[in-house]
């Protein structure tokens, strides 16, 4: 049985149908399913505690139960409610534009399941609403010179235990561009025997083969000799990377992990992340190895290629680059001099 992080004992009986399609006809990864509920339950208490002259913030509001709202309930949410609801997500929650997206794109599949796949409802409500507009903001990403001085920060660090596992992930993340759930996934049978490539398991369940260059295959070979060396022999665990309780390592122990090097290495007050190494792998794949943004798409894992153009965008030294190289650019009025 999946696990989500969220009990589903007090949701509405429907939306545990919409969990298990999703997951076991969908194949959507219990992350992704979890976020679907979270959704929905905020949701169906808004149009409660609205009926009802709840508190929105209150802890009334949190402890509904949504068990007895069945398919008649459901039958009469109109429209005009799912615009409500989402400008009370904007207004009262201060949800962002991918927050609200993300709530928008929940009840719109759990209305398209209700009409299209269960024949329970013969209108759709929310099949015509748009999703809020998201700033493309570009992404942040460290330069070449920052991302070797962040390897440099983990080589450097004597006090360490677990720097050789350290040193592989941060390169895999500045050379792969891989996700952080993908990369804490990665098991020991996933690599490749002669360490040319490994196989990570990304959004939606999909496996996609990550190719290893150089540096990626020196940092692992050390860490593998250590991984199945007599340090983690007490490890009952198929992971590759292990926490320093022998238990595949957790995504905030990553998440620490990176912040602690990126603060050694001076780069803590560009906010950087986790994530960020992932821009990083692909905006140096893009500007600096020229790589065409079809195979970028394929090596990150992204289903549209239209995600992957953001970082089709020109680097400051590129733009600056470009003025000079302009045939006027050495023009001048030779009355100033």
């Amino acid at each position: 049985m999946p696990t989500y992080a969220i009990e589903t004992d007090t949701l509405p009986p429907l939306v545990r149908e919409f969990a298990s399609y999703k997951s076991a006809i969908q194949n959507c990864s219990e992350k992704t399913v979890s976020e679907y509920l979270l959704d929905l339950r905020t949701f169906f208490r808004y149009l409660l505690a609205r009926e009802r002259h709840i508190d929105m913030q209150s802890e009334e509001f949190e402890q509904l139960d949504l068990r007895q709202i069945d398919l008649d309930y459901i039958k009469n949410i109109t429209t005009e409610d799912i615009y409500e609801f989402i400008m009370y997500a904007d207004n009262v929650r201060g949800n962002m534009a991918a927050a609200k997206s993300r709530k928008l794109s929940a009840i719109k599949g759990f209305f398209k399941y209700l009409t299209v796949k269960r024949f329970m409802l013969e209108e759709n409500p929310a099949i015509n609403i748009e999703s809020p507009k998201r700033k493309q903001a570009l992404p942040k990403f460290l330069s070449l010179e920052e991302s070797i001085t962040l390897l440099e920060a983990v080589k450097n660090d004597k006090e360490s235990n677990t720097k050789l596992r350290d040193y592989a992930i941060i390169t895999l993340f500045l050379n792969c561009g891989m996700r952080v759930s993908e990369l804490v996934g990665i098991n020991l049978n996933d690599i490749d025997r002669e360490l040319r490539s490994l196989t990570v398991t990304g959004k939606g369940n999909k496996q996609r083969i990550v190719y290893l260059n150089t540096a990626c295959r020196e940092a692992l070979a050390a860490y593998v000799n250590e991984r199945l060396g007599e340090k983690y022999a007490r490890a009952d665990c198929r992971a590759l990377f292990l926490s320093n309780r022998l238990q595949r390592i957790s995504v905030k122990t990553v998440q620490w992990m990176v912040y602690k090097y990126l603060d050694m290495a001076g780069l803590e007050s560009k906010h950087y992340s986790v994530h960020k190494l992932r821009h990083t792998a692909a905006t140096l794949m893009y500007q600096t190895g020229n790589v065409d943004v079809r195979i970028l798409k394929d090596i990150l894992g992204h289903e549209q290629l239209n995600t992957t153009q953001i970082y089709t965008h020109v680097s400051d030294a590129g733009m600056q680059q470009a003025m000079e190289q302009n045939p006027l650019a050495t023009q001048k009025n030779e009355d100033n001099n």
